[in-house]
């Protein structure tokens, strides 16, 4: 059981600047962050869970049934992260591809402590254990002082700046895509999403100060930092995965991305040239159809609807070209059995999907990891909401160890230099957060 405690603010300016500060103190942290990006599917501004109670940390070795049995028997708000790498125990599959990481592949918590953002509305609610601790935490939140130095990256000491190295270079990344081309030619696939690792080894970042100005730079809807111990998520996601809000499932999958320009005319003709490009209108399609039939495994017959087609949404950074597929469940719809149905997400794979994954896991170079997985919650009735991890930095303190990696679409009409420039388009921002 919970105490719930709301607080009426008259500013939100700082508080979410001062709940970020105030979690720092706790080994695991969840702040989701929808920047507060207007959309019909969102359902808080901002949330932030800390301190553990229970956990589940997990490979994937029968990672979905563990989930499922850790979320039943909880029944409370539950949050963490699907790895890619579940794959595995969906489909007869490996990961085998260098990992300099070292996340678990599955891990989630039930924290003692929860923070609800929404207008102008604080909520808080505490495990009854920890319930002497709210008013005092409340007040030390409000009172907490907002350090501006992390909050526009002037901590950021230059001598120091992570020394960004490519897995894949240039010619051997052409090299790759004309691999996965001659598949598509052969029909042995339609779409590939292939993906390359930029990484720093010795690397030493201040996690919240690179978060807050990887934030800054694109304002992404699903924002996160993510604590667990030595081991730091800090994205700037714009693509939701998947949710369920009573019966109604909703996904989101993101294909075809545009740069922003600062010229106003040019900038919307770059996002309307977005929308009539034939090649990323297919990239699209085709994912929605996986996200149709993945859906239609667990909905009600004939539930199944594409709500949005390839619209655009603009973002600081970038135009993307999403669609908006859903689907209604029964109430009795076991919860997890909807996330392994649909897992890895369809963006992230290509289609067929288990024949892109077993291609695209002899090509890359790294194993994906967090990287393409999910980071969400449960909710204890029945709902969850999860995004996908794309423009993400990966950060291991212990091993000084810095990772981000982007990807694209490859279908038959990719041309492989235009692919490399998108991933470097994709990479800008947390190259900028981590080099500035």
């Amino acid at each position: 059981m919970r105490v719930t405690l709301k607080i009426s603010l008259e500013s939100t300016e700082h508080i979410k600047q001062q709940l970020l500060l105030w979690s720092q103190q706790y080994h695991e942290i969840v702040w989701l962050d929808s920047n507060n990006y207007q959309q019909k599917y969102s359902e808080f501004d901002a949330i932030l869970a800390v301190d553990a109670f229970t956990v589940l940390q997990t490979d994937h070795v029968q990672g979905f049934q563990k989930l499922d049995e850790y979320q039943r028997t909880t029944n409370d708000w539950i949050f963490g992260y699907l790895s890619y790498d579940l794959k595995n125990d969906v489909e007869n599959l490996v990961s085998q591809n260098h990992d300099g990481l070292e996340f678990p592949e599955l891990y989630f918590f039930q924290p003692k402590k929860l923070f609800f953002l929404k207008g102008n509305t604080l909520e808080v609610q505490y495990l009854r254990a920890v319930d002497d601790e709210l008013e005092e935490d409340v007040e030390a939140i409000l009172n907490t002082k907002i350090d501006l130095e992390i909050f526009t990256n002037k901590t950021l000491n230059k001598e120091n700046r992570p020394k960004i190295k490519l897995r894949i270079h240039k010619d051997e990344y052409h090299e790759k895509v004309n691999a996965v081309l001659a598949h598509i030619h052969r029909g042995d696939i339609y779409e590939a999403n292939f993906c390359q690792e930029f990484y720093a080894e010795n690397a030493t970042i201040d996690p919240v100060s690179t978060y807050a100005h990887l934030n800054a730079i694109s304002k992404p809807p699903f924002a996160t930092y993510m604590r667990l111990s030595d081991k730091y998520i800090l994205s700037a996601s714009p693509e939701r995965y998947i949710k369920k809000n009573g019966t109604k499932i909703t996904s989101q999958p993101i294909k075809g991305t545009a740069k922003r320009v600062s010229n106003p005319i040019e900038d919307q003709k770059l996002a309307t040239d977005l929308q009539n490009d034939e090649k990323e209108r297919a990239e699209n399609v085709m994912i929605v159809d996986l996200v149709r039939n993945d859906l239609a495994k667990t909905a009600k017959k004939g539930s199944v609807k594409v709500e949005e087609l390839c619209k655009i949404y603009t973002f600081d950074q970038v135009h993307q070209m999403i669609s908006t597929v859903t689907s209604e469940v029964s109430e009795t719809q076991n919860l997890v059995e909807i996330l392994q149905t649909t897992f890895p997400m369809g963006s992230m794979t290509g289609a067929p999907k288990i024949s892109a994954m077993k291609i695209i896991e002899n090509l890359e170079e790294t194993k994906r990891g967090i990287y393409s997985g999910a980071i969400g919650y449960f909710t204890p009735e029945n709902n969850f909401d999860f995004n996908v991890v794309i423009r993400s930095i990966l950060y291991n303190s212990s091993k000084k160890y810095v990772s981000y990696s982007v990807g694209g679409a490859i279908t038959a009409k990719s041309i492989p230099e235009k692919e490399y420039e998108e991933c470097l388009i994709k990479a800008k921002a947390m190259r900028e957060a981590l080099e500035l």
